[in-house]
């Protein structure tokens, strides 16, 4: 009975530490591949361009730490079998029976430690199985990320350049605004300008308008002085006319007076003279009434007898010295004193016309 209970104390004493190394390797993997994704840095948003670069080294190295550790934990079994396959020493039988109790539980030792292995192997090939399928989800899930990383890049990329496009169209908008102003500006300041312009010529206008209204007014004054003085002066010659009218005629009346009255007087002074020379003049046998002569006569201041001519000759030279003789026999005519002065100068010269029948 003692030598069906014994126990070695060896069967124990391995299989709890290889279960505790394979549940560490599994625990340091897990941790290694759930650590993974959070190592990447994160890109800088204020990049344009952003990228996440997923190596194949790290999933390379992550298979290679599984097979490490594979590699160890079969290096550990290795190593427990190798130590429960040396051989126990074997106590010496005492009997027949006891032996083959020894036999038959060392078969039962080496049943379970074949199931403990296979189990042992099963654990191993499902943490390998649960490692390669976690590293494999890992390998998708950055991947994933990697993915969406580059998407949220392009989106960042597009956005930047929308934002880009937008600042310049509100710069570009913002120039056309300033462009619009400043010509809108140039437009009011050259209205502007245009108006004062107007506003000066305008001004001009009215100035020079004035100065035309006030030019009239000025010529209109001096024509109207003018009208003013002509008529006035129109005034004075009608009056200076009428003044001068009445001396002419009042002159005239007087002049007709005096020239009926000098007309008078020298017709009395030339009958005077004529009767004299007719008293005087000595007509010649022979001449007949058809004969005819002129003489002209001057007299000095006082009457006496300057010169005589022929003007017209009779043709009859003793005819015409008759009647010469007969003007010196009268002479002097003492008469001419006794008229005014201008009768005396008009009266000094005269012509005799002598005929048989008569002088004049």
């Amino acid at each position: 009975m003692a030598a069906d209970t014994h126990r070695d104390p060896q069967d124990v004493g391995y299989t709890l530490p290889v279960i505790l190394a394979i549940a560490v390797h599994l625990m340091v993997v897990v941790f290694s591949l759930i650590s993974l994704p959070t190592s990447t840095a994160e890109p800088d948003s204020s990049s344009i361009v952003q990228a996440t670069l997923v190596s194949t080294e790290t999933f390379t190295d992550q298979a290679q730490q599984i097979t490490e550790q594979q590699a160890a934990l079969s290096r550990a079994a290795a190593e427990a079998e190798a130590e429960e396959a040396e051989p126990e020493p074997e106590p010496e039988p005492s009997t027949e029976p006891s032996q083959e109790a020894a036999q038959q539980q060392a078969a039962e030792e080496a049943a379970q430690r074949e199931a403990r292995q296979a189990e042992e192997q099963r654990a191993l090939e499902e943490a390998q199985a649960q490692a390669e399928e976690e590293a494999q989800r890992r390998a998708e899930e950055a991947q994933r990320l990697a993915q969406e990383q580059e998407a949220e890049a392009q989106a960042r990329e597009e956005a930047q350049r929308q934002r880009e496009a937008d600042e310049q169209r509100v710069r570009e908008e913002a120039e056309a605004q300033r462009q619009r102003e400043a010509e809108e500006q140039r437009a009011r300041e050259e209205a502007e300008a245009q108006r004062q312009r107007e506003a000066e010529e305008q001004r001009a206008r009215e100035e020079a308008e004035a100065q035309r209204q006030r030019e009239a007014e000025a010529q209109r004054a001096r024509e109207e002085e003018a009208r003013r003085e002509r008529e006035a002066e129109e005034r004075r010659a009608a009056e200076a006319a009428e003044a001068a009218m009445q001396r002419q005629l009042a002159g005239e009346a007087e002049a007709a007076a005096n020239a009926q009255q000098a007309q008078q007087a020298a017709n009395s002074f030339i009958n005077i003279v004529r009767r004299a020379v007719e008293q005087a003049w000595i007509i010649p046998p022979g001449a007949s009434n058809a004969m005819s002569a002129t003489i002209q006569v001057r007299l000095g201041p006082s009457g006496e007898l300057l010169a005589t001519s022929i003007v017209t000759s009779s043709g009859d030279s003793t005819f015409d010295r008759s009647a010469m003789q007969a003007v010196e026999q009268a002479a002097p005519f003492g008469e001419l004193r006794e008229l005014p002065a201008d009768q005396q100068r008009n009266l000094r010269q005269f012509n005799l016309r002598f005929t048989p029948g008569d002088v004049r």
